[in-house]
């Protein structure tokens, strides 16, 4: 497992944390992976600077661009993109 931390814009950042998107959409720059963290932490770009706000959360699905040319349901997500299908992490006791 490898925990990924990650910049995430205010807009993105708060469905993640009221618990209304379950996914991102991310450059698959960093070969993702089922049960890989991530460490999201908001970031203001007007600003450029971190708010101080983070989150984790667990990868549970990696769904991979393959370009054109591809079956029909993948078509639309290009080569070297990633939608991650993700849950909140298990806290220990």
């Amino acid at each position: 497992m490898t925990v990924h931390q990650l910049k995430s814009w205010p807009e993105f950042f708060g469905p993640l944390l009221d618990g209304s998107k379950n996914f991102e959409l991310r450059k698959n720059d960093r070969d993702y992976r089922v049960g890989d963290h991530l460490l999201l932490q908001e970031y203001e770009p007007r600003d450029q600077r971190f708010t101080g706000r983070e989150l984790a959360k667990r990868v549970t699905y990696v769904l991979t661009g393959a370009g054109i040319g591809s079956i029909l349901p993948l078509k639309g997500l290009s080569i070297g993109y990633a939608i991650l299908g993700l849950s909140d992490v298990e806290k220990r006791p």
